[in-house]
């Protein structure tokens, strides 16, 4: 009987695995097909944050932690840094996409071009 339960366990347990394992071949699937439109929303989230950010941060002197709050409903995945030296914050969802936008005296906060 001893046997018997081990091996519904270990079937059990392959059934888990080869059902978690199809669950994210599905998932890699459905972001591989939208890839052209989950693109488009993270390259327009990370250039509004950094531009966003770096105007409130350099142009208006508030804190960067405090610039974050401005950042609209569904961005909560855009992370902000800054370099004090440059005047430039650059906004980032990990793995995905990057932009950078850069205090110009006389210009305000300037995106860096897009293809860099």
């Amino acid at each position: 009987m001893a046997k018997t339960a081990g091996a519904k366990r270990s079937s059990l347990s392959r059934t888990i695995l080869i059902a978690v394992l199809l669950v994210i071949v599905g998932l890699a699937a459905l972001a591989w097909f939208n890839r052209g439109p989950i693109q488009g929303y993270t390259t327009a989230a990370t250039t509004y944050s950094a531009r966003v950010a770096c105007s409130c941060r350099f142009v208006a002197g508030r804190d960067l932690e405090d610039c974050a709050k401005d950042k609209l409903a569904g961005m909560e995945m855009v992370s902000l840094s800054e370099n004090p030296e440059a005047q430039s914050v650059t906004a980032s969802i990990p793995f995905v996409n990057t932009a950078i936008a850069t205090n110009r005296e006389g210009y305000g906060c300037v995106l860096e071009s897009w293809g860099s």
